[in-house]
């Protein structure tokens, strides 16, 4: 089995529990995992089970001998597919620039190539001793991001 035959076993059971699919990898030793993202609120284990049970009834585990993980995103793994980016439109999220750049900020937009990003940041200022907030809204080339997470803020 191939990572199309699996897309296609599970997408429509996917998307009726108000899911989308993330990824799907089939490593050589016919590991496949599954990563799965809700469309709204989080996922949960009955969601994981189900797609697990579609891919068991699609395909014959004695015959294929193949390894199944079903999983969410989760909150440390970096976007991969637009939906994801479009989800987290007004939250914090942590941007990793190519280059070493770090930027935490809110995102304000998404595209297949752009995400928009607003954020403060102490700079100097022309006829001041003291930096100041200034306020940004930068459109970054997803070409320019090595990954973009939700940002984690612990009170």
């Amino acid at each position: 089995m191939n990572k199309e035959q699996i897309i296609k076993a599970v997408e429509p059971a996917v998307a009726e529990r108000g899911c989308f699919i993330v990824e799907v990898t089939v490593s050589t030793a016919n590991d496949i995992e599954i990563v799965i993202e809700k469309e709204e609120g989080t996922v949960d284990w009955d969601d994981c089970a189900a797609i697990d049970q579609v891919v068991h009834a699609a395909f014959n585990q004695d015959e294929e001998d193949y390894a199944l993980t079903v999983s969410s995103a989760g909150l440390d793994r970096p976007f991969k597919v637009l939906r994801q980016y479009l989800k987290a439109v007004g939250s914090l999220v942590d941007v990793k620039f190519k280059g070493g750049k770090r930027l935490v900020a809110t995102l304000t937009s998404a595209t297949e190539d752009t995400i928009g990003l607003h954020y403060t940041a102490l700079e100097a200022v022309e006829g001041k001793k003291k930096k100041e907030k200034v306020e940004h809204d930068d459109l970054c080339p997803l070409a320019d991001i090595n990954s973009v997470t939700p940002y984690i803020e612990f009170k």
